[in-house]
């Protein structure tokens, strides 16, 4: 894997501080909740491979949105992974730890944010070179005072908490250092999308946004 891409991609994603988590049920709808994103204030999607709409929504994003970040969500088959790469999706997001599909993202140059909930998932992780994870299903799992635990032992990991994040605790989980960023998918709740209410999905977007400069 390109070390300098996955850099490059943990920055844009740590400067947005959000990662909109999207599921796409029209692959018609991607460009216009891209340029939503952007009119809220972010630069960064990852559209979640949980209908057949993905690989076509994040190639339209691509095209029509080049300025926006597009990474591949709930990856769990080296087939999915194939078709993000063949989409152009410049990351890939798992709900979960799989060493085989990390290994395929690596070997595709692919930056890949696995999903872990437990120091085994983060000494996997470590294991395979990486040092940024996806931390899932955040609040469950034990949300920000888990996540503080975790920073004992492992200092240079960093998480991407998702799963039950919020506008009530995003401040309380960006205030932590580890945390590189915050998924979430309430500023792009699918009755929106299938609404075609791409207005509120900026105004959402732009309010979740505010509240991460102020924090």
């Amino acid at each position: 894997m390109n070390m300098v891409a996955a850099t490059d991609i943990h920055m844009r994603i740590a400067a947005a501080r959000l990662l909109p988590v999207v599921v796409l049920d029209r692959a018609e709808d991607a460009v216009p909740l891209a340029q939503a994103l952007r009119k809220g204030g972010l630069a960064v999607t990852e559209v979640t491979f949980r209908t057949s709409a993905a690989a076509e929504a994040i190639s339209r994003i691509r095209q029509h949105v080049p300025d926006m970040l597009v990474g591949a969500g709930t990856v769990l088959t080296k087939e999915q992974l194939s078709d993000a790469a063949a989409a152009g999706a410049q990351f890939i997001v798992t709900p979960g730890f799989n060493p085989a599909i990390v290994a395929a993202a690596q070997a595709a140059g692919l930056p890949i944010v696995p999903g872990v909930n437990n120091p085994s998932g983060v000494e996997q992780a470590m294991a395979c070179g990486l040092d940024v994870v996806k931390f899932f299903p955040a609040e469950p799992s034990g949300g920000v005072s888990f996540i503080k635990a975790l920073t004992g032992p492992y200092p240079g990991m960093r998480f991407v908490p998702t799963g039950g994040v919020g506008l009530a605790n995003l401040a309380s989980y960006l205030a932590v250092p580890a945390v590189l960023a915050c998924g979430g998918s309430w500023m792009v709740d699918a009755r929106l999308i299938r609404d075609g209410n791409f207005e509120e999905i900026s105004r959402l977007t732009a309010e979740a946004v505010a509240l991460t400069r102020t924090r």
